[in-house]
């Protein structure tokens, strides 16, 4: 039988070979449990048990995390992670039953690529996320610095002299070092003092936050790698509405974990979905979702590769420009 619990106790095991049994299971328990999505099915004339295939799962729009409280199942929230908006606009809210289960999935992932917390300093530059509350980056990011046991970790938010002053301390350290920084604040950092942080790995998680113009992640990396001397940057792709992150390792294209996957669907038509190695809109699958809703239609455009890889290419144009953004490359 399906529950929450037999969701989470499969979520580590899952491989190609499980993924879409599981994913067909979560998506019929959600019809039934979720009342918003249990709707969305509904209104568009869908039987789930009649659903087979992973393209054929109705994809929920994002936008419904602005207006409903998404929810499977009947529980009381341990906190929300909230979007970032401009002013007087409607913010994504993403009700979390398990806020430990949250920061240990975080956790796991990132260490799914890049190995044990306990192998490097976190330095984070985030300001607009610490200004502001319900961040599930911020969230993420201080389970990180308290987890990787280090003096350096931390959030260096009006004290760029001090994080100057620490990567410069660090350049022999035996661990590695990790910027992490929302995009704009990282090309503050290069137009201002040129640090030579070849001894790091820069990570950037995206948006202007209205702060500077919007460029292109192409751009974005190319400044940021001639400034910072460094021979690629790497990304990280999350959101409110996602539990797991995907991230790449200092190229254009991400790699999802076992537990999430991405679709391309036709832009025009959302029902086209399985499109690969052209321009298309993203669907997410996030099995971590169970408790919320893991079938998501995002507003990024991008391109699904054969091997599952994929790569972030911007905004559909009539979508709201949200903090893990760039714009469309020409």
């Amino acid at each position: 039988m399906d529950t929450f619990k037999s969701f989470e106790s499969n979520l580590y095991g899952i491989n190609d070979d499980t993924f879409a049994d599981i994913a067909l299971g979560l998506f019929r328990f959600q019809a039934a449990h979720n009342a918003v999505y249990k709707a969305f099915v509904d209104n568009l004339r869908v039987n789930p048990a009649q659903v087979q295939r992973l393209e054929d799962i109705p994809f929920m729009p994002i936008a419904f995390f602005k207006t409903h409280t998404v929810q499977t199942g009947v529980w009381t929230p341990q906190t929300v992670f909230t979007s970032s908006g401009t002013t007087g606009a409607a913010v994504s809210r993403h009700p979390v039953n398990d806020l430990a289960f949250y920061l240990r999935h975080s956790e796991r992932c990132f260490e799914h690529f890049f190995g044990p917390l306990t192998d490097y300093h976190f330095l984070a530059l985030l300001p607009s996320y610490l200004e502001r509350e319900g961040s599930s980056l911020i969230a993420m990011m201080d389970h990180f610095i308290k987890a990787s046991g280090s003096p350096y970790s931390g959030f260096y938010l009006y004290t760029v002299d001090k994080l100057l002053a620490d990567l410069d301390k660090l350049r022999n350290d035996s661990r590695k070092v990790i910027l992490w920084g929302v995009s704009f604040a990282l090309l503050d950092l290069v137009e201002q003092y040129h640090p030579d942080l070849s001894h790091c790995l820069v990570f950037e998680t995206g948006g202007m936050k209205g702060r500077r113009r919007e460029i292109t992640r192409a751009e974005l990396h190319t400044t940021l790698t001639q400034g910072f001397n460094v021979s690629s940057v790497f990304s990280e792709y999350g959101m409110t509405e996602l539990l797991s992150q995907a991230y790449t390792r200092g190229g254009a294209q991400f790699t999802a974990p076992p537990f999430m996957k991405i679709i391309g669907r036709e832009i025009t038509d959302p029902l086209t979905k399985g499109l690969v190695g052209e321009t298309a809109a993203l669907n997410v699958i996030d099995l971590a979702n169970w408790n919320s809703i893991a079938f998501i239609e995002t507003e990024d455009l991008g391109r699904v590769y054969p091997n599952g890889s994929f790569e972030v290419l911007g905004r559909m144009d009539n979508s709201d420009v949200r903090g893990c953004n760039l714009l469309v490359s020409q």
